[in-house]
């Protein structure tokens, strides 16, 4: 688990990453405001992929006078930047997208299509993915966002157990249907 866990975190993480994103801001000639700091860091620090309304009502907690207008445009801003990805994360939030800094390396979001759970995965299959698309089709992938759609293990138990009381429901009505003699007769041929 521990090892998962530092994989997940991938390389350009922490403060570095920090001075990176500040930097690239810079070399564009933005200025880095209170504001769109905290805005940077509750995306890069948060540990969760968050959609901004969320990422909103947490600011307001650091800033009550930042506003909603504030976090649309500081996101626009950071997507046409390239600092920031926008993410529809298999859409189960309806209509929603959710943000997390572009600084990670490049990863693959695995989404448990029950409960919502987001997992990343970071790894040697897609750096081969992204090589046989370049060898293959000649393309020049710049960027590649990769989503995984399933049942995380929590929801595959859940659904075992529902599957199990469900077929153990139906024995016990068909049961209950034949020793009452409510089954349906089989209709004779007329002949």
């Amino acid at each position: 688990m521990a090892a998962k866990k530092a994989a997940a975190a991938g390389p350009g993480s922490g403060e570095a990453q920090g001075e990176s994103i500040q930097g690239s801001l810079k070399e564009r000639g933005i200025r880095l405001t209170r504001q769109r700091q905290i805005l940077l860091e509750l995306i890069d620090k948060s540990g969760k992929h968050l959609d901004a309304e969320t990422l909103f009502q947490m600011a307001r907690e650091h800033d009550p006078k930042l506003n909603r207008v504030t976090v649309y445009r500081t996101l626009k801003m950071l997507k046409q930047g390239g600092l920031v990805d926008e993410l529809d994360l298999m859409h189960l939030g309806g209509d929603q997208h959710y943000y997390e800094t572009r600084m990670k390396q490049e990863h693959a979001h695995v989404i448990c299509l029950r409960c919502g759970k987001v997992e990343e995965f970071f790894g040697e299959p897609l750096q081969r993915l992204r090589r046989q698309v370049e060898q293959n089709l000649g393309f020049n992938v710049l960027i590649a966002r990769t989503e995984i759609g399933g049942y995380c293990v929590n929801c595959q138990a859940q659904r075992l157990r529902e599957l199990a009381e469900a077929a153990a429901h139906a024995e016990t009505s068909v049961q209950s249907e034949l020793n009452t003699g409510e089954h349906i007769q089989p209709r004779q041929r007329k002949g």
